[in-house]
């Protein structure tokens, strides 16, 4: 019987029934969930709260008192029989000690096996061990991974049993090392091995270890040495090799390599930049090497100068990361000089290319005002659909150049692109012209007929300048080649199917045109199908700047001069002009003052420019002309037209600005000009 179900009773409780050398009948204690009580009954041994009744009820040989009080061992010696032996409670608490200890030091060698397992399984190399008597004792997981065999197959075996190759016997018997030996494992692979014998602290051999390595694993970082070796004679080989100007630098900023192309660019040589700092080459700016170096991004595009001649360049530096870590930085230099060579070749080009039949695209456009940017982002939508294109603007607004860029962009560019001028063929010749005849179509005509423009355009696009300026019965054949798509030649009768994109232009209002009957209302709303207006300049003079340093580089070229640009003040002066003519009127103005000026001069200066009309705009207002036969409302709209167009002109044709100038609604404003019939 246990007296007291404390920690103390019930460790001996648990050391009795794993032991079971005695049998506990009875467990004793005042508190029910102590933990031998509760040990107890899980156990189906009785308990209770007086140790008085199972001492009456049982024949009890042994009771182990493990309250601690001495009182209740008193009073338990008394009350015992002479043949029922009484172990004292320290007793108990030293048991308890001794299992504690005895699990603490359990404890800790499981956790030192467990960390030398874990250490030996995570080393890169095999290792096998052997007892005295050659079974194997310790297989690591590396070991594992090398011969295939698993821990539990190996584990407990003689090794001969295992590899027959294995020498760690030998050793075993010798005492002797053997380092770095070649052997092959029975699975075919190759290894390298060191065996040591193991002896304990008397001296005597207790084992034998093998520790080895795939030697798979090292021929393949052998083979990637070489590799990385020949990589990097390939790459020192192309960077000397190139023409671009190229520095490489470590880490820290310091000089690694350059090749030829650099020296040549800079003057300097190997010996004064190799190990020297980053900024030995900078004559003006700061290093972009250092800055790519500090911020870890690449940079390109930046203007400086190097060298001792201070060579003006241009660099892009970019940085060298290997696994995340930063290597150093490969700049490459470009000589801006060699870019402004290139960039006048290329000018060259594009001016030959322009020879050809379509000569423009969307980049020749000149113009960023909002006005030209509407014109061309409706443009380049008209070119790509196949829909007939009106182009409408005054004379010398560019509407060729845009006929040529939108045949360019459109899908037809690698076809022909024909263009006419109705108004400068005669009436009489220009039906054949178009259409083409057959033989004997009319006096004069050529034998076997001829093919006219639009055959001649099949697949392509055709350019129909001046529009407005065709007869009623070419119309009429237009009509149907928009209709019908096919043509009949003048003399024939059979109809010719043709192919071709119509981009037709006027600077006339063909809207008046319909209403006095000289031009067809169908035809117009077959033409009108994508309609695009081209501003004048007076309506996009921001424009004026990139126009005149543009048309002095084609007048340079033209005559043969050298005119640089033009000063601020003359541009301004320039822009102070309504231009009628528009950009062709600004063209023969430059054209005019670059021929008059001194082969000496460079710069358009204020006055090389021949007088124009007023610099400055008049806001007065305008008077209107009083005749008897002009009806005060006459006279109204007279003067309301006068004044929208004189604010237009004053706001350069911004009709934001001339709405809130004039106390009117934009949507107002639009309604008076078309009921004025101003553009």
């Amino acid at each position: 019987m246990i007296v007291g179900a404390g920690n103390g009773g019930n460790a001996l409780l648990n050391i009795f029934r794993e032991t079971k050398m005695l049998n506990v009948v009875a467990v004793v204690d005042l508190n029910e969930g102590a933990p031998g009580i509760v040990t107890a009954r899980k156990a189906g041994i009785d308990v209770y709260t007086d140790w008085k009744v199972p001492l009456a009820d049982f024949e009890i040989d042994v009771i182990i008192e493990a309250t601690g009080d001495e009182n209740v061992f008193k009073e338990i010696r008394e009350k015992r029989s002479k043949q029922t032996v009484l172990i004292p409670g320290s007793v108990a608490n030293i048991v308890l000690r001794l299992i504690e200890e005895k699990e603490s030091l359990i404890d800790t060698l499981r956790h030192q096996s467990k960390l030398q397992e874990i250490i030996l399984d995570s080393t890169h190399d095999g290792m096998i061990a052997i007892d005295k008597n050659e079974t194997v004792t310790l297989f690591n997981r590396s070991a594992e991974k090398v011969t295939g065999l698993s821990k539990e197959q190996a584990h407990g075996k003689p090794v001969g049993s295992l590899m027959a190759s294995s020498k760690l016997p030998r050793v075993l018997a010798s005492g002797h090392s053997e380092v770095n030996q070649e052997q092959l494992l029975p699975n075919g692979k190759k290894i390298i091995t060191t065996r040591i014998p193991m002896f304990d602290s008397n001296g005597a051999r207790v084992g034998a270890l093998a520790v080895f390595r795939d030697m798979t694993a090292i021929e393949e970082m052998a083979q990637e040495v070489t590799n990385l070796k020949s990589i990097q004679s390939m790459l020192k080989a192309i960077i000397q090799s190139s023409d671009e100007a190229i520095s490489v630098v470590d880490e820290n900023g310091k000089g690694l390599m350059i090749n030829p192309a650099y020296s040549r660019l800079t003057g300097l040589e190997q010996d004064e930049v190799i190990g020297k700092p980053a900024t030995t080459d900078i004559s003006e700016g700061e290093s972009m090497h250092m800055r790519v170096l500090s911020s870890r991004k690449p940079v390109r595009g930046v203007q400086m100068k190097v060298g001792p001649k201070k060579r003006d360049v241009v660099v892009n530096v970019s940085p060298v990361i290997v696994d995340g870590r930063l290597k150093g930085s490969v700049g490459v230099i470009h000589d801006v000089s060699e870019l402004h060579s290139l960039n006048n070749q290329l000018q060259r080009a594009r001016q030959i290319i322009r020879t050809l039949e379509a000569k423009y695209s969307f980049e020749d456009i000149i113009g960023k005002s909002e006005e030209m940017s509407f014109s061309v982002q409706q443009a380049k939508l008209a070119a790509s659909t196949p829909a007939t294109v009106l182009l409408r603007g005054e004379s010398g607004t560019g509407k060729e150049l845009f006929a040529h860029a939108i045949h360019n962009a459109s899908d037809r560019k690698f076809n022909k692109f024909v263009r006419v001028n109705c108004a400068a063929i005669a009436e009489s010749l220009l039906e054949s012209e178009l259409f083409g005849y057959e033989d004997g179509a009319f006096s004069g005509a050529k034998q076997g007929g001829r093919r006219g423009l639009f055959e001649e355009a099949n697949g392509g696009s055709i350019f129909l300048d001046e529009i407005g300026e065709l007869s009623q019965s070419t119309q009429v054949k237009l009509l149907r080649v928009l209709q019908e798509k096919e043509i009949v030649r003048v003399g024939g009768t059979k109809p010719i199917s043709i192919n071709v994109r119509i981009i037709a232009a006027t600077n006339a209002k063909l809207e008046k045109r319909i209403m006095d009957g000289s031009f067809r209302e169908d035809l117009y709303y077959r033409l009108n199908r994508m309609p695009i207006q081209i501003p004048p300049l007076r309506q996009r003079k921001e424009d004026i700047d990139l126009l005149s340093h543009h048309l002095i580089a084609k007048i340079n070229q033209d005559y043969g001069r050298n005119v640089e640009g033009i000063t601020p003040k003359a541009l301004e002066y320039l822009k102070q002009y309504e231009w009628p003519g528009n950009v062709r009127e600004l063209e023969n103005v430059l054209g005019r003052i670059v021929i008059h000026m001194d082969s000496v001069e460079s710069v358009i200066q204020l006055s090389h420019i021949p007088s124009l009309l007023s610099e400055t705009k008049s806001a007065d207002l305008l008077s209107v002309e009083r005749t008897p036969e002009k009806s005060l409302s006459q006279l109204v709209d007279e003067f309301e037209r006068k004044t929208i167009q004189q604010t237009l002109s004053y706001f350069d044709g911004n009709k934001t600005a001339t709405s809130k100038a004039l106390g009117v609604s934009l949507r107002n404003l639009y309604y008076k000009m078309d009921k004025h019939g101003i553009e």
